[in-house]
């Protein structure tokens, strides 16, 4: 069977199926799902068989080839990695790629992703057709290996194109299944995300660059460190209700204040909080310290994920901590009549922030929030590191305050109650249409470029730092040309040549704050683009590079679908297609 007949059949199998309300780790609750149809008889079940050996059949059989390996590194169109169409990639990858996101241009298929992948995993015989043909498709294509170690050559192949990664072990909790030895699914995160940082340690320390800079982060997500996430929400309803309010005022989900964990420090319920919610809480708050602390040590950066609106108030509060701690600026230098001298901690600063929450900039909170965060680091002493993203959760976020919203009208619920809803504004958490979240986010990459200048410069005259630190998460060009465009402006890089082949070198002060990062798997020729673009003696460019087991990760892949359709939609997966089939043409046939 045909690629192009294999997605003919999977685009007729899903015509006139409307998406499914889906319950994931952050999900509302099993009432808000619409019942499930029965989806498949024996003809779908032969059908999705034999796309299965296609898409199987295909990936396996395709030879692996290689480009010449002198061939220059900047030539334009070139690619490379696993994932990523190029000259330097195994015709296998490039079947895999067309493939994948042939899946991915079909958006019914995306929606019922979790659905389908659930009962096909529920059918004995085809429970391992399915596990293999996700293995060698979506898995090879998003994921980099089922542990740490075994993803080590992901990261030796990209640091060997000058890509960093951003590492992160992507398993989300279920704690209706039995976890194996004494550890809850919960701690078992929490234990594996310490060895994450080790490798990651370890394999910076075999690459160190001269200049000390670091190209291996780690991500975390914090739903994922509770038993139940529902603390998270039950804290964050508990700090909208209570939190003082800021001038000027900041949208919902708000702004963290010092004072949003001192509930925990009594250790006893307090408004929605139940006992085994603090319990928990504080837990989580020790986790996350130990996390820090071995960060520290071994040299490695963290990001904070964000997540739904409703977990986010008690997300920041507890990133706010860690920053507060770990991110803690030396005192300025002192001076006198007689000398003037530098405080001794500031030679031990690291290159950037050692903690990053992310800023989403398809909220509206997010001007006045990243202000406030800034005035909010300068006076604490401590140094800010922002993860700029757009944002991945509109649809959901706007379909829970449209609910929230007309529960208030009926006035079957209190305002702010209505299932995950717990924002008091009449306004969505959201901005309305698309152009207001690309405003925001190139505002705000214009703002924290300046404050990085501004931070270079000051440095430079002796204060203590770098006080600021920003990793550009963009899938779009225009945004990630833009960074570069406002580090020339800004003075922290040097265009060389005219056009779109001028290289762009970046300063080393530029290096010690600011990189752009990808999703592994997506936008590959966005990648190579900006590498190609810049000089840098340590990666600018990073990609967010997940691992884990099939069986564990497969949420994260259904989700990665859903959650991503903002990236592949308006022709995104159909572009990733066609440079994937163009590139095989010219391979099989000398013809693009």
């Amino acid at each position: 069977m045909s690629l192009a007949r294999a997605t003919r059949l999977l685009s007729r199998f899903t015509t006139g199926r409307p998406p499914l309300r889906l319950r994931t780790l952050t999900t509302s609750s099993p009432g808000s799902c619409s019942p499930r149809p029965r989806l498949f008889n024996a003809r779908r079940i032969a059908t999705v068989g034999l796309i299965s050996g296609a898409v199987l059949g295909t990936s396996l059989l395709a030879p692996v080839v290689y480009a010449d390996a002198t061939e220059d590194a900047d030539a334009p169109g070139k690619a490379a990695g696993r994932s990523s169409p190029g000259r330097g990639t195994p015709l296998s990858a490039l079947v895999r790629t067309y493939v994948v996101y042939s899946l991915c241009s079909i958006p019914p298929l995306v929606d019922w992703s979790p659905v389908i992948l659930s009962t096909l995993l529920a059918i004995p015989g085809v429970k391992q057709i399915t596990e293999v043909v996700v293995r060698y498709t979506f898995f090879n294509q998003f994921v980099g290996g089922d542990s740490a170690e075994e993803a080590i050559p992901v990261l030796e192949q990209l640091r060997a194109e000058n890509k960093g990664v951003l590492f992160v072990y992507s398993v989300e909790v279920d704690e209706s299944a039995p976890a194996p030895a004494a550890l809850s699914a919960h701690k078992q995160i929490v234990g594996e995300t310490l060895h994450c940082i080790d490798v990651a340690a370890d394999f910076e320390d075999k690459h160190a660059s001269t200049d000390g800079g670091k190209g291996t982060w780690v991500a975390i997500k914090l739903s994922a460190m509770v038993p139940d996430a529902e603390a998270l929400r039950r804290l964050s309803k508990h700090l909208v209700d209570t939190r003082p309010a800021t001038t000027p005022r900041v949208a919902f989900p708000g702004c963290p204040r010092a004072s949003d964990l001192d509930v925990l420090s009594a250790r006893t319920p307090a408004g929605s909080l139940s006992e085994a919610d603090v319990a928990a809480l504080c837990e989580l708050r020790e986790d996350l310290a130990a996390i820090c602390e071995r960060a520290r040590a071994r040299g490695i950066r963290i990001t904070v994920d964000a997540e739904h609106s409703w977990y986010q108030p008690a997300i920041d509060s507890f990133t706010l901590d860690m920053m507060r701690k770990f991110n803690k600026l030396p005192a300025p230098p002192k001076s006198s009549w007689f000398s003037s001298r530098k405080d001794a901690a500031t030679s031990s600063v690291g290159t950037q922030p050692l903690i990053y929450n992310t800023f989403q900039g398809y909220l509206r909170r997010t001007p006045e929030y990243l202000t406030q965060s800034i005035a909010d680091a300068r006076a604490g002493g401590y140094a800010l590191g922002v993860k700029l993203v757009r944002g991945a959760y509109h649809p959901h976020e706007m379909e829970v305050h449209k609910a929230a919203t007309q529960s208030r009208i009926d006035r079957t619920t209190p305002s702010g109650t209505h299932e995950l809803s717990i924002s008091p504004d009449n306004m969505p958490p959201v901005w309305l249409v698309k152009d207001e979240t690309d405003t925001c986010y190139d505002e705000s990459v214009r703002l924290l470029v300046q404050l990085v200048r501004e931070d270079a410069d000051a440095v430079a005259r002796g204060a203590p730092g770098p006080a600021i630190g920003a990793l550009f998460g963009t899938h779009n060009w225009e945004s990630a040309n833009l960074v570069i465009d406002e580090l020339v402006r800004q003075g922290m890089a040097t265009k060389t040549g005219e056009g779109e082949n001028g290289s762009v070198w970046i300063s080393d002060a530029a290096m010690k704050r600011v990189v752009v990062a990808q999703l592994y798997g997506m936008c590959d020729e966005l990648t190579d683009h900006l590498v190609r673009r810049t000089r840098t003696t340590s990666p600018f460019v990073l990609k967010y590079l997940p691992y884990g087991s099939l069986a564990e990760v497969m949420p994260y892949l259904s989700r990665r679908a859903i959650e991503n359709k903002s990236v592949l939609g308006n022709g995104g997966a159909a572009s990733e297609r066609k440079r994937a089939a163009s590139e095989i043409r010219a391979r099989l046939f000398g013809q693009s």
